[in-house]
């Protein structure tokens, strides 16, 4: 089936990439001619696993093709538009510009009988606004939310534990679903949930997600907050918890707090749409699940300036990470930067190291110091800062090979990843997030 990719960011580009590896034909659209430019020449604009390889495979075969000339978009059987909704300036409400300009640009190349599915993340009642005017080329709008997890997005697109399309309740919807049943068939053969609802549950299907992932971390990071000041040990209770099965071990795991390009904005956007609705006190809760989710990333610098004797100005401070996750680069809202930040406002002589995101940090905060090198950024430090659990810093650096480099042992582990009896053990003062 020939494909158009409205958008080819990081949910675009790894869904253009990930329909041609299971066999379609796809034409991968965006404004940006220096990121069409690069996708064209098969590199990956940011770190995914796995997304290089079908990157090149797709367009070695000549059946993936990047442009940013949207008519290239005409005679595609599915229109899929995947554009970013951030969060407004000012405000906590979704910046739908980026939306509305993709199905303005689409409008005149759609065809009777076509299908756009819409796969960004909007407030409820964004699809029911856009469906007239694609009806009235004759096309169909569904809206197909993505689950993607950064690290697994090719995994989980490819392979997905659930597929939602909501389609408006007429032959032409069922129609659409039955398109979508095919674009995704190496998934719906293997029996993977295909659930069909209205345009606003599907809308909520992804905004609820993440709201209850982001109060389940906050939930853990709170109980940690209570253990600081009992002496309880928040890892312990975590795994206490998890044997619960009505609760479950994910994302029970207390630290530094959540962050990246989709928790925090979502959670805001939904209470922003809640209160459009006149429903705040629905979702007041999610308030303090961000507040909860910031104080975390106070908390990791108090630690770091208690560990000093109270003072970090001229101290040197490694810090271990700078995306918001491990197998990522991104480095939006990333809790690793946001304390590498606020240290540095402190007078620290902050140094940075991350295995895939310096570029994008420096980026985003040049006035701070990068070293590409692990060991280089131990060198000489007063106190280290572990803030994204990559394996370089959790398995395969060891408590002596640290000591040997720095000038403190001080460690501040901000994602509560490390052994700390081994550390202890090393001669280390070791600070865990909610632990004794």
């Amino acid at each position: 089936m020939r494909l158009s990719v409205i958008g080819c960011g990081y949910l675009g580009a790894v869904h253009a990439a990930a329909m041609t590896s299971i066999g379609h034909d796809v034409v991968g659209v965006d404004i940006d001619p220096r990121k069409i430019d690069a996708l064209t020449r098969g590199e990956a604009p940011f770190f995914e696993p796995g997304l290089q390889d079908i990157l090149t495979e797709g367009i070695a075969s000549g059946r993936l093709t990047f442009t940013s000339d949207i008519a290239a978009a005409e005679g595609a059987a599915v229109h899929f538009i995947g554009v970013g909704t951030p969060q407004q300036q000012g405000g906590h409400a979704a910046d739908l510009s980026h939306v509305n300009a993709a199905f303005d640009a689409l409008l005149p190349y759609l065809r009777e009988g076509d299908v756009v599915a819409g796969k960004s993340t909007v407030p409820v009642g964004t699809a029911a606004e856009l469906a007239p005017r694609v009806e009235a080329t004759g096309a169909t709008l569904v809206w197909n939310p993505e689950f993607l997890r950064e690290g697994w997005a090719v995994q989980d697109t490819i392979d997905p534990d659930r597929l939602v399309v909501g389609v408006p309740a007429t032959p032409a919807g069922e129609r659409a679903a039955q398109v979508l049943r095919e674009v995704f068939h190496p998934a719906v053969a293997k029996g993977t949930p295909f659930l069909v609802t209205d345009y606003a549950t599907a809308e909520l299907v992804k905004v609820a997600a993440n709201a209850f992932l982001a109060t389940k971390i906050s939930f853990i990071n709170a109980m940690a907050e209570i253990a600081e000041v009992t002496g309880a040990d928040v890892t312990q209770l975590a795994e206490a918890l998890g044997h619960d099965d009505r609760i479950g071990k994910r994302f029970l795991g207390a630290g530094i707090g959540f962050g990246g390009g989709c928790l925090p904005k979502d959670i805001r956007a939904f209470a922003a749409r809640a209160e459009e609705l006149g429903r705040r006190e629905s979702v007041a809760f999610l308030r303090e699940v961000d507040a909860i989710n910031m104080r975390r990333r106070d908390r990791a610098v108090e630690l770091v300036v208690e560990a000093l004797g109270g003072l970090v100005f001229g101290k040197k401070v490694a810090v271990l990470g700078a995306a918001f996750k491990p197998y990522s680069d991104d480095v939006r809202d990333s809790p690793a930067l946001d304390a590498a930040v606020r240290l540095n406002g402190l007078g620290a002589n902050v140094v940075i190291t991350d295995p895939q995101a310096i570029a994008n940090a420096r980026r985003l905060h040049p006035q701070l110091s990068y070293e590409a090198d692990r060991d280089e950024t131990l060198r000489g430090a007063d106190a280290v800062l572990v803030v994204t659990e990559w394996d370089e810093y959790r398995r395969q650096m060891s408590p002596q090979h640290a000591a040997s480099l720095t000038r403190g042992q001080v460690i501040v582990d901000g994602r509560n990843c490390l052994d700390a009896a081994a550390w202890r053990a090393a001669g280390w003062t070791y600070y865990g997030m909610g632990r004794p």
